[in-house]
This record gives structure tokens, sequence and C-alpha cells, in this order.
């Protein structure tokens, strides 16, 4: 029988085969070679039925199963023209899962390895919260707003965006976007990164002065109304615990010890860090720059670790480190691992669909319209 129980993440349906399904403690103590060897052959027998996507923060036990590697909006995009495969196994976090389902066809399911999969970020903007920030602004007076919500936001966010003429960004999009919904109002709300949303206020103009911040455990967001009034961005309170981690002494510090040293980081860490980078940008932007430098190139890369790990590995012709010197990586994601993923693929074998990831239609209708405003300003 099936069980049907509400996501209190996303408002998403997670749809479980329980009572049918092996159960995971059976896997928990299987070494790493048998665990890569099942994994193999349940990718055999389900063939072209079956795509397994890999994040880039994935861990390498995991990545290396991977058919499709990439961020999380890309591998969305990838695995929905896979037209063949039923069953879309993300190994990434549940936003990313949704999203997938999203821009599914109706004869794919996505599967989430491991439900506790999820991201601290997105969970900082709950839908009712958001909800009665739009609402204070209203009573305000506040209406020429226009709402922007990261791609690392729940599907409910994206469908309140895709409801109120706003749109999704990713961290590559971000800045031509800002200047769209700038030509359709006078300020933008953004959530649920205020990292991203700053860095990219300043890359178009936008003074630090002109940006408040929205806390939503306070009135107002913690802001007078002549603030709110006056803000051309206001920015939700909510950070990524992976990029939020470094700081702008993490930048000099790597100076002091390679003077030669580039600092390449990802925009959702904080201003005064990108302020002090030689460059920064998306994932994706990332890896092309250290793909495309020079060899013997020194790289401070301020991004989650088991990708700066992978790009040293794969350069061995430059010097690529973390920027940090303490651990940075998505304890979330980590989640997802080799004993999850064998699980899923195995019951996907005998039948059973486990951690089915489905967002109910009229959300998925509203948040692929954000999602479809996206696509077609770019």
């Amino acid at each position: 029988m099936k069980q049907v129980i509400a996501d209190r993440t996303s408002g998403a349906a997670v749809a479980l085969k329980r009572s049918e399904a092996k159960p995971i403690d059976e896997y928990l103590n299987l070494s790493e070679a048998e665990l890569f060897e099942r994994i193999q052959a349940a990718k055999k027998t389900l063939g072209d039925r079956v795509v397994i996507l890999g994040h880039h923060y994935q861990r390498d036990d995991v990545i290396c199963h991977a058919d499709l590697t990439g961020d999380s909006f890309k591998l969305s995009q990838l695995a929905a023209e896979r037209h063949d495969a039923e069953h879309l196994v993300f190994c990434g976090v549940h936003f990313m899962a949704e999203s997938a389902d999203i821009l599914s066809a109706a004869h794919q399911q996505v599967i989430l390895p491991d439900m506790a999969a999820g991201c601290s970020m997105a969970d900082m903007a709950r839908l009712d919260q958001v909800e009665d920030a739009w609402e204070q602004l209203q009573q305000l007076g506040i209406t020429d707003v226009l709402p922007i919500t990261y791609m690392n936001s729940a599907a409910n966010i994206k469908a309140f965006c895709g409801r109120h003429n706003g749109v999704v960004c990713t961290s590559s999009n971000a800045l031509p976007l800002f200047k769209w919904a700038f030509a359709q109002r006078e300020k933008l709300f953004f959530f649920p990164d205020e990292h991203l949303g700053r860095n990219t206020g300043i890359k178009f103009g936008i003074p630090l002065e002109q940006m408040v911040v929205w806390d939503p455990r306070l009135e107002l967001g913690g802001n007078t109304p002549d603030q709110l009034r006056q803000a051309k961005i206001i920015l939700w309170k909510g950070f990524c615990s992976v990029h939020g981690r470094f700081q702008a002494r993490h930048v000099d510090d790597r100076r002091a010890e390679h003077p030669d040293i580039k600092v390449l980081v990802h925009p959702e860490c904080c201003y005064e860090v990108v302020a002090k980078s030689d460059l920064n940008g998306s994932t994706e932007f990332i890896i092309k720059t250290i793909a495309e430098a020079p060899a013997g190139s020194k790289w401070a890369v301020g991004t989650e670790l088991n990708l700066v790990n992978r790009l040293a590995k794969r350069h061995p012709d430059k010097f690529v480190t973390l920027l940090a010197p303490d651990l940075c990586m998505c304890a979330t994601m980590f989640r997802i691992a080799p004993e999850n993923l064998c699980w899923s693929l195995e019951n996907l074998v005998a039948g059973q669909v486990v951690n089915h990831i489905s967002v109910d239609a009229e959300t998925a209708r509203w948040a692929k319209l954000a999602l479809d405003r996206m696509l077609a300003i770019q």
C-alpha cells in the first residue's frame, strides 16, 4: 500500500512504498567494494530506465556512479531530456529533487536516496514567513516590488514567485535577471540567500546603503518603514552553511602564505570575502576557471570541500587548495551515501519506488512559470 506524507520543509508530497521496500538496515554493514559492485550491477539491470544525477558537491564514492554531473538546475534540465528514463535518482538535496520533478515528464519519477538530505539555506525561508513579509510590505504601501528566489529554495517558494510575477535565478544568471527585474519594478525582494543578493546588487551598481536585510523573526524584518521605502533591494536573512564559513581573514591568510595565489570564490560567500577575491562566480564558473588556468598557477577556492578536492586531483599541474583551513563540507549533501544509493537502486530492480519526490500539480505549475520566466530572460 502506498503511503503519502506531507514534507514539512517544502509542501511537496512524498510517496513511499514503505511496507514493500527492502529495509535500509541491510545495507549499512556492506563493504565499500560490495556496495560498488551492487550499485553497478543494479545500474546494468535497470539500463536506460534509470539516470543517476550527481551534484558537484557530492562525495566521490557516490559521484563515481553518476550518469550526469552538474549544478542543480543543469542536472534537472539534462535529466528531463532523457526521455527513456523512468526514474531519476538525484544525488543531491531536497530542493534539487523538487526542481527535477517540476521539469521532468509525467512518466518520470524522481528519487532522493536519503530524505534527510535537505538544505539549511532553503529551510531559512518558509512559505508562511515569505507570505507574511509580503503582506507587511503591502500594508506599508510598498507594492512596486518584484520577488526573486534563488534556485536553492523550496518548490512552494518558487511557486510564490510565479504567482507574484517574480522569477527564479541561479548564481550564474542573477545579474541579467536583476536587470530584467528592475525594468519591471522599483524594488526587488530577494530570498533566501542575502549574500548572493547583496553581491549581485553590488555588481548591478546598487550601493550597500540601498539594501536592507529582512529578518523574518522581527516586525517589518527589523527595519523602519522609511528604510524599507528607501531600499532598492530587500534581502532575506539567509545564508549557505558552507559558504558562510569563509571569512575575509581567510583571504588575507592565504595571500600571506602564497603571495602569487589567486582567490576564486562562490557569490554565496559574504560581501567582504567576495570584495577581497580575484574572481567570483557559480560552481560551473569555478570549474571552468580552474580548468582553463595555466599550468603552475595557484588557486585558493572558496566553495564546498568535495569539489575543491576533486579539482585539485583533476588538475595536478596546478596548486588548488581550499580557501579556509578548516572543513567546509556540505553536511546534508554528504548524507547521500553509497548505502542509500544502493538501497534505492536495488528497490527499483525489485519494482519498488522509494523516497519518491512528487510536487503537487498546483505548486509545480506556478513554480514552473517562474522557472520558464528565467529561461526566457537569459
